[in-house]
């Protein structure tokens, strides 16, 4: 989509639609890579996430804080064999720095008032592997630098054989990895697979990615640099599996001190 065919439609024409669109940002829009990020944000406080470079590893990340300066400094965030890194900073509360990261006026072009959750930066080295999963938000994904594989497949609850919500992970398939699926072991997912949308993101191009969506990332080149913008809608209402998912996650990670995406402080 063009970004004149979005400026038409706006948020709420693609909420009401719900199919994931991929849209071209004007020639105009300059976001930050590494070098302009690293400078901006270098001593803000983000959370590593680390965990085995397995598609299959069932468990859950490990995370710690650590300032981004650090992260870009020690090479083994980017280079450590068989381990994942990345980081994840919800910048929300800093404008701002939204703002001069992307390189435009997000309330502006988004109009999301009270409804925006968060504005995640995130930054993964090649490699990096996010398992298939849903989010309970609209999700709207910028790249800014680096390429991300994206597959995609429709809501549903049963057909994706969901994780253990107990456990905190009912918003994850035991289907990890949708390029790879076992239908002897998984039958169901079949038919959802015929419908799966399979793409790389690349920079000056936006996702939007609809709540309750199944989908996963994979990082493509030496260093991938993402803002995402997770908006809070009332279409979660009609999808009584995501929202009863959501409430009792929201709840594990609190109880549990698992990382909840809380808005990070900016000292600017």
């Amino acid at each position: 989509m063009s970004f004149d065919e979005f400026m038409a439609v706006g948020t709420a024409g693609l909420f009401k639609a719900d199919i994931p669109v991929v849209i071209s940002l004007p020639d105009s829009v300059q976001g930050l890579g590494r070098e302009g990020v690293a400078a901006r944000l270098a001593d803000m406080t983000v959370t590593l996430f680390s965990e085995p470079g397995d598609k299959n590893h069932p468990g859950r990340w490990e995370t710690r804080d650590i300032k981004l300066r650090e992260f870009f400094a020690d090479e083994r965030h980017l280079t450590t064999p068989g381990t994942w890194h990345r980081v994840v900073s919800n910048i929300r509360n800093s404008p701002a720095d939204v703002n001069a990261v992307i390189g435009f006026d997000a309330e502006k072009l988004f109009n999301y008032g009270n409804r925006l959750y968060a504005a995640n930066l995130w930054i993964s080295h090649q490699g990096v592997f996010t398992k298939n999963h849903f989010d309970e938000f609209e999700n709207f994904n910028i790249a800014l630098e680096g390429r991300k594989r994206f597959i995609i497949a429709p809501p549903g609850s049963r057909d994706y054989y969901p994780r253990s919500v107990l456990s905190g992970f009912g918003d994850k398939s035991q289907v990890f990895d949708l390029d790879n699926v076992d239908l002897e072991r998984f039958p169901r997912v079949g038919p959802k697979l015929a419908q799966r949308r399979d793409f790389v993101l690349e920079p000056g191009h936006m996702l939007y990615l609809p709540l309750g969506w199944w989908h996963q990332a994979e990082s493509l080149d030496d260093m991938n640099i993402n803002v995402n913008f997770w908006m809070k809608s009332k279409k979660i209402l009609r999808r009584p599996h995501v929202l009863g998912v959501a409430l009792y996650t929201y709840a594990y990670r609190r109880a549990k001190g698992v990382y909840s995406y809380k808005p990070t402080e900016v000292n600017s």
